[in-house]
């Protein structure tokens, strides 16, 4: 498009009288790409700029180069309406126009160099003035030209580093792949395999391409901090930029962006430092710092950085910003322990040096370690950030020495930085752009404070690249890439020889954890210990190995090899009273003498609030609450002693959490002592008298000796289905069909231990008796094909059992995902999957066959009670009562003469029960509901009308009483304790350590709660008629596709139009595990039509769940 054309085309638009401002914005946009070649021209941008979006954004290679605001044909551009828009963006934008169309006003750094007219208005018409063409796009072409640094948001500079970083990175990983395949001996597969065997050795090559793309990103990052020409900046030019107090970035990217880059990635090197021409980085992070009000602006940047480039590397490397607040709390505290427990009067600042022995070069094929020992003078107070990120710690405790001693001593600052400072300050890092940003940090930070070096050589910091969980390997010898095996080595020399005293920092959190390095997890196996010695008795104890538990033991490791020393973290607060983490706690209280902990809570998984209720915060922008541990060891405890321990709760909003953290010291703070107490040695205050009545009782899965969690297959979405029919048609066509067509039409994957072909052998066809109802979330039963070939873990030793004949079972755990109130417990007929009840601690919730089934060649058929006598046999002393396995229809009965006047029953004596005219005799058993054996006092719960029936229930004196009991009446008795209200808060501190307890059962009370806890099971089951007796209504027509599940005013939305009426609160808020049953079964069935049977079953769960809220405030009823 030409000048010309451009006008006639906005002449057609003008003439009709009906065009505005926008009808122009395409005319604009193709005259400039027609007259600039290498631009892209973006129309109505967004978030480009701080000071709001010009309607053009022109863009090169990526790169904002200017921008133009656009107003209507003939609108006067000087008008007072622009003036305050105007003003703003010629302040914030260094290449700006301002057009009515035909009229152009060019703007650098905001002033006005010249403007041009290339048409008029003339009688309704856009009448050209041609003479000005030339000129005028002369001007546009000079426009696009300019250099300048246009990028001024931090975001988008953050945005286009990871842009251009996640680009190197997949290149790269493409071209090592290749090269490996091809087995080419290229210079980045030799990069690689030096990579790997010197420094990080478990690296991969997606894991050597991200360190790529970070050192070139950050090392240019580096290098134009301290660029003090910003007209000019290419790749060459960073590499002799980046400080010298960094020499291993300095060199690592000079070898992989210099004379020697490979060429697949050079044209994307040289767009990179594009980016940074168009930045003044020392004016964008100040300006950053202000607006986020922070003395720390390049954390925030490094994680937009990251959050950009790659969030789930942010997630699985656990890197989240620490609030200055608490590593000032943390750097003052270790400062104050260092003065009053060590005697160390500069604390921090100490210059006190002391000897040790450490190998020198000469062999000496005596010495365990092969080399002569030697004498080295050494800095006493040696600390180490073994995962120091981007410097916080470190910087802050700088900064501290400096405003505590220095202020006044300037002259010195500078000699004791290089003698008694750079010296002392260690840190390790994994990731290539912490580590960058880390010494950049401490660069900029150190000139801030007026540090000068005392010579042109500046002493390097003491920040390495490396895993400071991999224990320090020999040296290695190696004369290839020398630089690269130097920062190895002084890393090395930290681990192996340096006598760290202090330990602090913010380690990573990953519950699953990458770091599986033998020298670790031989460390681990301290605190996979039963305090009372022998392996940690946990089913699934995987949260011990999260990376934060890791880094304790591995600062433990430190301070126990010096002899003393602190260990000063904030990390997640689990530790501190999770009984898998009895361990641990037991091994830190035998290594130190004194153990702080300031439990920060905060915990959104939990739903934690304050003990008053309102509102809780936490510290972090994370879920999982946190705590601030100072572990001392001074060395004056004895070997059998265990550390003291002092712990404080700190509960309420952020900013107060900091104010407090800001004011107060070790010192001052309200400490309350723990008490040891075996075996959880808990690091927070316990109510033990409680403990101790609740220990009394009997642990349910010691009662049912068979159980097992529910079944795995791995691969539900095709071995599990809402639909018998469409199960079977899958698996059918699994042995019809072949491989590729069934990984095409499935979600199949095939892994070492499942291959399809294999299975197909191994199974040989379809049967259709391994086809099964399985018990998949709470009111969802699905079907499952049970067979060992298509299940990953079928736990058939327990399963068998629900199998085999009639039987049902009870499904508990210990804990439940939130801070809601225990409700683990569930009942079922059939088998179980193993995320029945999403527990939190990962475990999956264990179900328990009330009887066990014979194998099927044994001669003996008969089932028998799941249950261990011993208990069963304290629990008929207890109650006075014999128990049968099973029971004839008949009841066998007894007179007792005395009665309860308190309970208004006779004691021990079976009630002749009449609700609402319905007699139910005490003699006989006629619940065939479940046919398990169910012989107590009622007679068919089909007698029942309604749930408000029970409340005219009245007992008789008739002089019946039960002699027995059987494992039907021992479930239901459980079953109703265990859904007390006042059980499951009097004792939910221990409910969260094991598998409940359950009181031995008394027989004024025990009957009472039988028949209530029959009651809940039947209903859970199902199969009482009262699930039928609906409370709801669905009472618009409409598609039935569930959308989004909400509730409001008593009514559960499916979709927009269409919802559940009547719905109680307590039902649609009601848990069972770590499950809301209400909410769970719609979400599960998110856009998918709910059919009729559909329709009615979602009424009885509302029913069954409103029924239990009733049941379970009658249960409290009964005084026990």
């Amino acid at each position: 498009m030409t000048t010309q054309q451009y006008l006639e085309q906005l002449n057609k638009r003008y003439k009709t009288g009906i065009s505005r401002e926008h009808t122009y914005r395409k005319d604009l946009e193709d005259l400039l790409i027609s007259l600039v070649k290498d631009i892209d021209v973006t129309n109505e941008p967004a978030n480009v700029t701080d000071c709001g979006n010009p309607d053009y954004v022109i863009t090169k290679k990526d790169i904002p180069i200017g921008y133009i605001e656009a107003k209507d044909i003939g609108k006067d551009l000087d008008s007072k309406n622009y003036k305050e828009q105007f003003s703003r963006y010629r302040k914030a934008l260094d290449n700006l126009i301002i057009t009515d169309y035909l009229r152009f006003q060019f703007f650098k750094e905001g002033e006005l160099v010249t403007q041009i007219e290339i048409a008029t208005i003339e009688n309704g018409e856009i009448k050209p003035i041609a003479k000005n063409f030339q000129q005028f796009e002369n001007l546009i072409k000079d426009f696009c030209t300019y250099i300048g640094q246009t990028i001024r948001s931090p975001k988008k500079l953050a945005e286009m580093m990871a842009g251009k970083a996640r680009l190197l990175q997949n290149t790269l990983e493409n071209a090592l792949n290749k090269d490996i395949e091809d087995e080419q001996n290229s210079g980045l597969r030799s990069q690689y395999e030096t990579f790997r065997n010197i420094l990080i050795h478990d690296l991969t090559p997606k894991g050597f391409a991200d360190i790529y793309a970070q050192t070139l990103a950050y090392g240019m990052f580096a290098a134009r901090y301290h660029d003090e020409i910003l007209d000019t900046f290419s790749r060459q030019e960073a590499a002799e930029k980046i400080p010298k107090t960094n020499p291993f970035l300095r060199m690592l990217f000079d070898y992989v962006a210099g004379t020697n880059i490979d060429d697949r990635i050079k044209h994307t090197v040289d767009n990179l430092a594009d980016v940074f021409r168009a930045v003044d980085l020392r004016k964008i992070l100040s300006k950053f710092g202000r607006s986020t009000k922070t003395q720390d602006p390049i954390v925030h940047f490094y994680e937009d950085f990251l959050s950009e480039y790659d969030s789930k590397l942010r997630k699985a490397k656990g890197v989240w910003y620490t609030p200055q607040p608490v590593v000032s709390f943390i750097v003052r505290a270790v400062d104050e322990v260092l003065k009053s427990e060590f005697g160390l009067s500069q604390g921090l600042a100490d210059t006190t040096k002391t000897k040790i022995q450490i190998d020198s070069q000469t062999t000496d094929k005596r010495a365990k370690s092969g080399y002569k020992q030697i004498e080295k003078e050494v800095h006493k107070v040696q600390v180490l950030d073994p995962a120091t990120g981007t410097g916080t710690f470190l910087a802050e405790a700088i900064k501290f020495i400096y405003n505590n001693n220095f202020k006044a001593m300037q002259g010195a600052w500078s000699g004791y930085v290089e003698e008694h400072l750079i010296p002392r300050l260690n840190g390790f890092e994994l990731l290539m752009a912490s580590y960058a940003m880390a010494h950049l940090k401490l660069d900029m930070l150190l000139t801030d404070t007026g540090y000068k070096p005392k010579s042109s050589q500046s002493q390097r910091f003491h920040i390495y690249l490396t895993n400071s969980l991999e224990e320090h390997h020999p040296d290695t010898g190696t004369l290839f890439a020398n630089w690269l095996s130097n920062e190895a080595n002084e890393a090395n020399q930290i681990k192996k020889d340096t006598p760290v005293m202090v330990v602090m920092g913010n380690p990573p959190y990953s519950g699953e954890s990458a770091n599986k390095g033998e020298w670790i997890m031989d460390l681990m196996e301290d605190y996979k210990k039963e305090p009372t010695g022998g392996k940690l008795k946990e089913r699934n104890p995987k949260w011990i190995n999260d990376d934060y538990v890791k880094f304790m033991r591995y600062g433990q490791y430190y301070i126990e090899k010096n002899g003393s020393g602190i260990l000063a973290f904030i990390n997640p607060h689990g530790f501190l009273n999770n009984p898998t983490f009895r361990g641990m706690r037991y091994s830190l209280l035998k290594t130190y003498d004194k153990i702080y902990t300031i439990d920060l809570h905060g915990n959104s998984k939990k739903k934690e609030t304050c003990p008053d209720g309102s509102k809780d915060e936490n510290v972090f922008d994370i879920m999982q609450g946190v705590s601030i541990n100072i572990l001392i060891k001074t060395g004056a405890k004895k070997n059998n002693e265990l550390a003291e321990v002092y712990h404080y709760d700190l509960y309420g909003k952020r900013n107060n959490k900091y104010k407090f953290l800001a004011q107060n010291s070790l010192k001052n703070i309200q400490w309350l002592k723990i008490e040891n107490i075996a075996p959880q040695y808990y690091f927070v205050q316990k109510d033990w008298e409680l403990k101790k009545q609740y220990d009394k009782g009997f642990n349910i899965q010691n009662l049912f000796p068979v159980n097992s969690v529910g079944i795995v297959t791995s691969r539900d979405k095709f071995v599990v289905d809402d639909s018998k029919q469409k199960l079977e048609d899958k698996i059918i066509d699994f042995f019809d069909s072949d491989k590729d067509s069934l990984l095409s039409k499935y979600p199949l994957k095939e892994n070492k231990s499942w291959k399809i072909d294999e299975v197909k052998l191994a199974a040989k066809e379809y049967n259709k008796n391994d086809v099964h109802q399985l018990s998949y979330r709470p009111f969802d039963s699905q079907y499952v094909y049970y067979n060992p070939h298509f299940i990953e873990r079928s736990r058939n030793e327990t399963m068998k059992h629900m199998l085999r004949g009639e039987n049902v079972g009870v499904i508990f755990s210990r804990t439940v995902t939130g801070a809601y109130d225990w409700s683990d417990i569930q009942v079922t007929k059939n088998i179980v999957e193993f995320g029945i009840m999403a527990t939190r601690v990962g475990n999956g919730a264990p179900i328990a066959p009330l009887y066990l089934y014979p194998d099927g060649n044994s001669l003996d058929s008969s089932r028998v009670p799941n249950l261990d006598m011993s208990i069963v046999k304290e629990i008929e002393k207890s109650l006075g009562l014999e128990f049968v396995a099973e029971k004839d229809h008949k009841i066998d009965v007894g007179v007792v003469p005395c009665a309860d006047p308190i309970r208004g029953q006779p004691q021990g004596i079976a009630p002749t029960i009449k609700p609402n005219g319905h007699t139910r005799e005490g003699g006989y058993l006629t619940d065939t509901s479940d046919n398990i054996g169910d012989s107590r006092l009622h007679g068919n719960d089909g007698d029942i009308n309604s749930p408000s029936d029970m409340k005219g229930w009245q007992s008789q004196t008739d002089g019946v009483v039960l002699k027995n009991f059987s494992p039907i009446d021992l479930l239901d008795y459980i079953y109703a304790v265990l859904h007390s209200p006042n059980y499951r808060e009097r004792y939910k501190e221990s409910l969260k350590i094991d598998f409940p307890r359950v009181p031995y059962p008394t027989i004024d009370t025990f009957w009472q709660l039988v028949e209530l806890g029959s009651q809940l099971r039947q209903i859970h089951l199902l199969e009482s008629q009262v699930v039928t007796n609906y409370i709801t209504s669905y009472p618009i027509d409409g598609d039935n596709i569930v959308d989004k599940p909400n509730y409001k005013d008593g009514k559960v939305y499916i979709n927009k139009g269409q919802y559940f009426d009547n719905v109680p609160e307590v039902a649609w808020n009601f848990y069972i595990g770590g499950y809301q049953p209400a909410q769970k079964w719609l979400k599960d069935r998110k856009g998918r039509e709910l059919g009729f049977e559909d329709i009615l079953h979602y009424q009885k769960i509302i029913v069954a769940l409103t029924e239990t809220d009733r049941l379970m405030r009658e249960i409290d009823k009964i005084k026990t």
